[in-house]
């Protein structure tokens, strides 16, 4: 075998020594009664009843149990993607104990972690159908409704025709979103790192979600006042991860509310930039699973809300594309505040003097 082959004496050396002296004890006993007693003699024989136990104890039945134990060590080894010891092969009981015990204590975590896997499969499974399913039977019903040809009237026509083309376009958000997370997953997805500035960057999407925002009658607040602060990341992907948690924050903000954005010094290499609402918030046990795909705190009225249930799925892999960290604290009632970190530009003075800036 090309295991090294552990031996345990404990059990061979107690063995022979009661053996032994059994064997030394009656033997005595015999010497005095045919009046032949010797302690020399005695000391011999005992101590050669004692070797002889010892290596037949030892041998035979190390031999018999490495056996039983190396057969037990093969079939373990068969389940599993690492042997339960690849170094040695053991015949003591308590440390073989100690490694079946050890080795089934990680089969059962293992198991665990595939129920609670495919538990969160199986939810993801009625969520994609759902979410795919909304607007296919919207599609599906404007279509065979036209193609039936009762619709004469040219609007009524050309309505049904706007609604299924809206449903058709929730499919592809649906279906470019799940194929932007699945490239950042396998790496397919490569960023394009460049210098520039992130608070003409919150600006600008402050300026395109301004409309939106004021549906709800959300004021959006942000700091005009803020020195350039230049980082250095895919300033696409930035903004689409700083997108997509202030249309989260709008979506689910109260009306009248308030969606806050502040930018920090978190380190000497990095800014924070946080996002706060004063919203309905999170529950606790909502918020360790707000960034899974299609994973939604309100399972019915935020639907109605629309989206595709990606926007924070999106932005965890992105930030972590870059390598950064994104941070959640809510009280349920009174509000959340999303929070992440970016890299600052090494050369940021002279990148923004190039530019007119500063």
């Amino acid at each position: 075998m090309a295991k090294t082959f552990r031996r345990s004496y404990k059990f061979a050396v107690k063995t022979s020594i009661y053996v032994s002296l059994f064997l030394t004890a009656v033997s005595a006993v015999f010497l005095v009664i045919y009046d032949a007693y010797s302690e020399w003699a005695l000391l011999l024989y005992a101590f050669s009843c004692f070797i002889f136990a010892f290596l037949i104890i030892q041998y035979r039945v190390e031999f018999f149990i490495y056996k039983k134990i190396k057969k037990i060590y093969e079939n373990v080894s068969m389940l599993s993607a690492t042997p339960l010891n690849p170094e040695q092969v053991t015949t003591d009981m308590t440390t073989l104990s100690q490694e079946v015990q050890k080795f089934a204590e990680g089969k059962k975590l293992e198991i665990e972690a595939l129920k609670v896997r495919d538990s969160y499969r199986k939810e993801f499974m009625g969520n994609i159908s759902h979410e795919l399913k909304t607007p296919l039977f919207t599609v599906q019903g404007y279509i065979e409704t036209l193609l039936d040809g009762a619709m004469k009237d040219k609007t009524v026509r050309k309505q049904y025709l706007s609604r299924a083309a809206k449903g058709v376009e929730r499919l592809v958000y649906i279906v470019q979103d799940l194929d932007m997370i699945t490239k950042l997953e396998t790496g397919e997805l490569r960023l394009k790192p460049e210098a520039f500035d992130v608070v003409e960057l919150v600006q600008n999407v402050f300026d395109l979600l301004e409309m939106k925002a004021a549906k709800k009658n959300i004021t959006l607040n942000f700091e005009s006042e803020y020195a350039p602060m230049w980082v250095k990341a895919d300033k696409e992907r930035i903004q689409q991860v700083i997108t997509n948690l202030i249309v989260n924050s709008i979506k689910y903000g109260k009306n009248d509310g308030t969606t806050e954005v502040s930018i920090e010094e978190h380190s000497k290499r990095k800014i924070i930039i946080r996002i706060n609402d004063n919203g309905e918030g999170i529950q606790k046990e909502h918020i360790p699973r707000l960034f899974e795909r299609f994973y939604r705190v309100d399972k019915s009225g935020s639907r109605k809300e629309g989206g595709s249930g990606l926007g924070l799925a999106i932005v965890k892999h992105l930030l972590e594309a870059h390598k950064e960290k994104i941070f959640v604290e809510s009280t349920h009632g009174i509000g959340s505040e999303f929070s992440f970190t970016l890299k600052k530009a090494k050369k940021a003075r002279k990148v923004a003097d190039k530019s007119g800036v500063l």
